[in-house]
This record gives structure tokens, sequence and C-alpha cells, in this order.
């Protein structure tokens, strides 16, 4: 059974051997530094490691790796980054851990007085920057660049700036990479972007120049309570957007791809829900469903929706909304009892990581531990299918690489007692 049988196979609640995604999202990814620690690790060829997705710093885990590591998962990114330039024109950058990388050509910072690497929209320096890498930090955080709000004359289009229709050049691009993976034994995945309603990640655009709208963290969440006619408003002519978008895309991948990533907005925290589900219901489920909705009655994708936090009272409506797939189920977090989680929704709705703790057990446990917390979730939330392994988020730098092949280990040593 090859890696694409494996996820179907979980994605159709059959019994069978545990799959491995580790790359195949945005939040299920490793730091640039990990990927070449486990590089060293298993033996495999020196060489920089390949940024893809400079905001959190995850490094491209090769076809070597892959092979070495069991994942069965392969990635179509959009071309452009999180900060509105290409991944193309590879060149070296020195992380201030001391790490060579490869980065886009138009990755382009700078480093202030007090040690911050800072990021540039499109690479242009000549802009205000919108990304900061703090000192002695390993990934960056946007910087808020909000225009003074004027409540009485808001333009939803100044909310949408980034959500235009999608290029020729890019579908070009998805169209070569469908060619580049068709004989893959991987189970393809997508992130095309331009449907991730309300995700605070993407609220600051650190993509564009001169950001309208609300684009401020804080106030974006004050919104969500007293400007809701607004948020609609954006929110619904998103949604045609994106579906306009995912129309043309759809014409050149077809169903080459298993499942598309559609949001990545939080609605827990670690206490608990960061609003009502009754909100939830209200601001976002109509759009939700509207994208769902199209993706199932017009393709085989599954879609993969992203959400940290104590969320278990939102997973009746995650469930209602029409995704296929949730993660990363922060079993860390309020309210959150895998077995409960699995024995209440794991024939509905299927679960994409929780295999370990990232905060606890895989950054400052034992190989041990690791390897008890690993065979324990997978134990209990691939009982009857409906799982796919990966931790709780992405792999952070400095997390001990004895612990890292401690848990690829016991998801092999896991699938073997059960004989697969």
């Amino acid at each position: 059974m090859d890696g694409k049988e494996k996820v179907i196979r979980a994605l159709e609640y059959k019994e069978g051997p545990v799959p491995i995604d580790f790359g195949g999202f945005p939040t299920t990814g490793i730091h640039c530094s990990i990927v070449e620690k486990m590089r060293d690790y298993y033996g495999l060829e020196k060489k920089p490691v390949t940024i893809h997705e400079p905001y959190q710093m995850l490094g491209l885990i090769d076809d070597d790796l892959k092979e070495v590591l069991g994942v069965d998962s392969e990635i179509i990114w959009s071309p452009y980054t999180f900060y509105g330039f290409k991944n193309e024109n590879w060149k070296e950058w020195k992380t201030p851990w001391g790490q060579v990388v490869l980065v886009a050509g138009d990755f382009n910072v700078t480093t202030s007085g007090s040690g911050e690497i800072l990021m540039y929209p499109e690479g242009d320096m000549s802009a205000s920057p919108s990304a900061v890498m703090p000192e002695g930090g390993y990934f960056f955080d946007s910087l808020s660049r909000q225009h003074p709000i004027d409540d009485d004359n808001l333009n939803p289009e100044d909310n949408l700036e980034e959500f235009g229709p999608v290029g020729d050049d890019v579908l070009s691009y998805y169209a070569e990479q469908v060619e580049r993976l068709s004989g893959s034994s991987r189970f393809i995945v997508a992130n095309f972007g331009g449907t991730a309603i309300g995700d605070i990640a993407c609220v600051p655009a650190p993509a564009l120049k001169d950001p309208k709208g609300i684009r401020d963290v804080t106030e974006w969440y004050i919104s969500t309570s007293i400007r809701q006619d607004y948020l609609h408003e954006v929110f619904d002519r998103q949604t045609d957007l994106a579906i306009d978008n995912l129309e043309k895309i759809y014409s050149v991948v077809g169903d080459a791809i298993g499942a598309a990533y559609i949001c990545g907005n939080d609605f827990g925290s670690q206490n608990g829900p960061l609003s009502s589900p009754e909100s939830f219901r209200e601001l976002y489920m109509p759009y939700y469903k509207k994208v769902n909705g199209w993706i199932h009655k017009n393709t085989k994708w599954k879609t993969f929706k992203h959400s940290c936090g104590g969320i278990e009272p939102f997973m009746e409506g995650m469930i209602e909304s029409g995704f296929d797939i949730i993660n990363p189920l922060q079993f860390s977090a309020a309210g959150m009892d895998p077995e409960l989680i699995k024995e209440n929704y794991g024939k509905r709705i299927a679960f994409w990581g929780g295999g370990v703790d990232t905060q606890r057990t895989l950054p400052f446990g034992t190989p041990e531990e690791v390897r008890h917390e690993v065979l324990e979730r997978c134990r209990i939330l691939s009982d009857g299918g409906g799982y796919i392994f990966n931790s709780i988020h992405n792999i952070q730098a400095m997390t001990p690489i004895e612990n890292m092949a401690a848990m690829f280990d016991a998801v092999g040593e896991f699938n073997k007692e059960r004989g697969f």
C-alpha cells in the first residue's frame, strides 16, 4: 500500500496503517533548523535547506528525507509567499542562528539597530516592513500598519485587495506542478490561498505595501463584535472571488489533488473558545458552507480546516460547515480530551494531527515519553480509520532530534504491531 492509498483509506474511515504527513500544509511543517538536523541525523546529503514558507521559516522536506521518515504527502503551494514575492531565483541567506538556507530572490531583509530582522512586502525595501523576526527569534511576526479607522466610511473593498483574480502565471504553475507530481505515490494536497475567511494571520496583509481597511489584529477581533455587517460584506465578496478562482484552478489541476487547505483561523485558545459557537455559526459558517459546498459539488477534493486551541464547542459547527478534515487537535488545550473527541466526532470528520504535544512532550520530554504519547494517540485516534499522523502544529526550532526520531519510530512501531 503506497502513501496515497494509505491516506485515502484513512479518509474513508477504513482500518489500515496510520499515514504520516509532514510538510503537507502550512500548519503541519517543520522548522528549517530541524530539517537540517534531521538530514544530518539520517546521514543524508549535506545541502542548504530551502525555505518555502518564510513566515514560519518552514523548511522544504526533500524526497530523500520523506523516504526515510515515511511521509505520505506531497504539497502544491501557491507560487507566491506570504510576503507577496515568488519562490524563485533561490539564493543563500545566513539566519541569525547561523544556518545557511536557500531563500527566494526577493527575500529582502534588513537588520535594525536592536538586532531585529525586518521583512518587506514583495521584497520592496522602499516600502514599510510588514514583518519582524525579533532578536533571538526563529520566525517572523506581522507588523501592524493600520491606518486611522473611520467607521462612517469603511469600504469592504479595502479588505479585499489581496483577493484578486488568479493570474495566468499562477494557473500555469499549478498545471506544471500537477504534471510534475503525476506519478507520485504520495497523497497530493494543495494550499491555493484566497479562502482564508477571517484568518488572523492574513489580516495584517503582509504581502501588501500599503494595506487599507481593518488590518490591526486587535481591531479585527473588536470588529467581530461591533462591525459584523462590515465583515459579512467582506466575507461574502471574498468567497465569491475565491470560488471564481477555484473554478479556474480546478480547470488545470482537476482531481489530481486530494485535499485543499481552506482556512487557518483559530477559534480556540489554550483555555477554551475565543468566541461563542453562536458567533461562529452567524459570522463564519455561511461562508465556509459556500466554499465547501462548491468544492464538494464540483470536485473530489477533501477540505481541510485548521484551528488551534480548545475548539470542542465548535466541532459540530465544523462538521455542519462541510469540512472533511480538522487539524491540529490541540489536546493540551481545555476541553480537548482525545478519547471523547474521537468518540463524539471521529466518524464524521477526519483528524489530521494531534499525534504529540509540541509545547511540552516533543521539545522537553524524553524519547521514551515521546514514544509513549505517540503510541497512545495512534491507538485512540486511528481506531476505525479517519486519522493521519502529524504533531500538534509545526515542529519548532530547538526540538531535540532524538525526540524527532522517537516520534517517527513510534508511528512505525504502531503500524508494525498491527500487522501493517
